[in-house]
């Protein structure tokens, strides 16, 4: 057993998705397409007297986290480090789940496999009910297509072969608990409907058109968001809402375009994996 381990998993941003409930939380989650940034989560796991979760150094309750350390049984301080903002679309609980994951895999040497280490991060964050696929496409990374919902052992994964620029414009949060606590009825049919658009035209263009479609349809969309993307659209941009934030990602330069003062991050092709371990 090492004393220390590192993971790195990648931002994720959410353009469409369905919501697929199960009594098995590793058969639940979503269909959806997403983007995997390079922008992510850097997750270190170390062995502690008292399991907490600390997140750019102030201890945070995570309730993914805390599900992951009991199914690997292990005492263990989790830190995560981000640029990337908690609410608002980005993937940070999923990260942070899915990184203790993997870390306390190596660091407490419990010798699982990749996709049971996915599995149990993705039930945790959909017991937690802070998120239903951010995890199983932070573990493939790219433009993750996910064809069905549930773990890896169910989800069947397909991608959009693209490489981009991408820009994002926070305005705010949504609370992803009260949205997939609700009534989801009319955001899974339309993101059946994005879902369907994007197998039959597997573009990232056509991904952003599906996505734009999808936060209209689903009711998500909300006036300061609708603005800016019809801003970045007037400056002959593509833009679209992240999942579920008040955030605009757009692809190339499309923010800078319209005047605003984006973040900037790309495509990650990689999935989450191991890094270096720091120092103890």
């Amino acid at each position: 057993m090492t004393n220390v381990a590192q993971a790195f998993v990648p931002g994720h941003i959410t353009g469409f998705f369905t919501s697929n409930p199960d009594p098995d939380p590793t058969k639940a989650g979503s269909r959806g397409g997403g983007l995997a940034l390079t922008e992510g989560v850097t997750v270190t796991a170390r062995p502690a007297e008292e399991p907490r979760a600390v997140l750019n150094g102030d201890p945070v309750e995570m309730e993914a986290v805390d599900r992951v350390l009991d199914a690997l049984e292990a005492p263990a301080e989790i830190r995560g480090v981000t640029d990337l903002p908690l609410g608002s679309g980005f993937g940070v609980s999923g990260g942070m789940a899915l990184g203790a994951a993997l870390s306390v895999n190596e660091a407490f040497d419990r010798r699982l496999s990749v996709n049971e280490l996915v599995t149990i991060a993705h039930g945790a964050e959909v017991q937690a009910g802070t998120g239903l696929g951010d995890v199983v496409a932070q573990a493939r990374g790219g433009v993750p297509i996910r064809l069905e919902p549930g773990g890896p052992q169910d989800n069947d994964l397909d991608e959009i072969p693209a490489r981009r620029r991408i820009e994002y414009h926070v305005l705010g949060e949504l609370e992803t608990p009260e949205v997939l606590g609700g009534d989801t009825d009319a955001l899974t049919e339309a993101g059946k409907q994005a879902l369907s658009t994007v197998v039959g035209e597997p573009t990232l263009e056509t991904f952003m058109r599906a996505s734009r479609r999808f936060s209209r349809e689903s009711g998500l969309l909300t006036e300061e968001v609708r603005r800016v993307i019809e801003d970045v659209t007037e400056a002959g941009g593509t833009a679209a809402m992240a999942m579920l934030g008040q955030t605009v990602f757009a692809l190339d330069d499309g923010l800078s375009a319209a005047g605003y003062d984006p973040e900037v991050a790309a495509i990650h092709p990689g999935g989450a994996t191991l890094e270096p371990a720091p120092d103890p």
